[in-house]
């Protein structure tokens, strides 16, 4: 029994004839009766009162076409299914970023969802050395890291450049500077991050070239909780600028280049290079790439 034998016999059983069931479906007479015939030796029932004229059914014929109704709606609900998913009227995005780069994703996210609105989009949060991993191992169908990923099977996409900014409470000394040198910060308390990075790294190697003292007094797990104690005018701290652009334009912190510092970060968007996108993640993918680009030429 196959889903295209069912659907013989509901046209024969709607058209009440063999033949105007060969002309709906575009069969011919001999073929539609054959296929009857295959499946009421499937069933081991005779489907259809042969000595009626008018298809009349069987009650085994009418047991089955129950079975065989619900089967096609699923059929057609399947069809219907992919033609919204294709049409981004249906579908799920998951993405893995860290506290840094789900920063990036959030004015991203907002204008996917202007655009798809019944998209879901699921962001879990990751550590930043296992996402290519996660995207490997199927657990996520997009990343974003602020590195290249070693793996050959993964495809990475530039789409943004951040830096690290010093941030400082309004009411710091610094609060009307635009630039600070390495120097002028041997004095500064600072907050910082607990987690180790490259950048950290570089920071450290920086201070330590300008002989001048890094005293990290606070270490927090958070860079939420990082700017809150900043904003409180505890002590300053170095993070990447994404992750307080509102903050600094909304005069909550103040934002200051450290000129000895330029130390950028390029954020990309990384995804399985063998495997097929969903029509959503492609969707998503392509107004990173165009957000990417319209910032370039800005």
């Amino acid at each position: 029994m196959d889903i295209n034998q069912l659907e013989v016999l509901a046209t024969v059983a709607r058209e009440k004839s063999f033949s105007r069931a060969a002309e709906v479906l575009n069969r011919t007479q001999p073929a539609i009766s054959q296929a009857i015939r295959r499946l009421e030796q499937d069933v081991g029932e005779k489907l259809f009162d042969r000595s009626s004229k008018d298809g009349t059914l069987t009650f085994a014929g009418e047991v089955l076409l129950d079975h065989a109704r619900q089967m096609l709606n699923l059929r057609q609900s399947a069809v219907n299914a992919i033609r919204e998913m294709r049409d981004l009227q249906h579908g799920k995005i998951t993405i893995s970023a860290n506290e840094h780069t789900v920063f990036y994703l959030l004015p991203l996210i907002q204008e996917f969802r202007k655009m798809h609105p019944l998209i879901k989009i699921e962001v879990q949060r990751g550590v930043a050395s296992r996402i290519p991993k996660e995207i490997t191992a199927r657990e996520v169908e997009l990343g974003v890291i602020s590195f290249e990923p070693s793996d050959d099977s993964l495809v990475s996409i530039p789409v943004l450049t951040d830096e690290l900014t010093l941030i400082v409470a309004t009411t710091h000394p610094f609060a009307e500077r635009s630039v600070v040198s390495v120097k002028e910060l041997g004095n500064e308390i600072f907050i910082a991050h607990n987690a180790p990075s490259p950048y950290r790294q570089k920071v450290l190697e920086t201070f330590d070239k300008h002989k001048t003292r890094l005293h990290i007094a606070v270490e927090l797990p958070s860079l939420e909780a990082i700017k809150r104690l900043v904003e409180r005018g505890v002590g300053v701290a170095l993070v990447p600028k994404l992750t307080a652009q509102s903050e600094i334009a909304s005069g909550q912190l103040r934002g200051i280049a450290v000129k000895e510092m330029k130390l950028e970060r390029k954020l990309n968007i990384v995804y399985r290079k063998s495997s097929e996108l969903s029509y959503a993640a492609k969707a998503f993918v392509k107004l990173a790439r165009e957000g990417s680009k319209a910032k370039s030429a800005g």
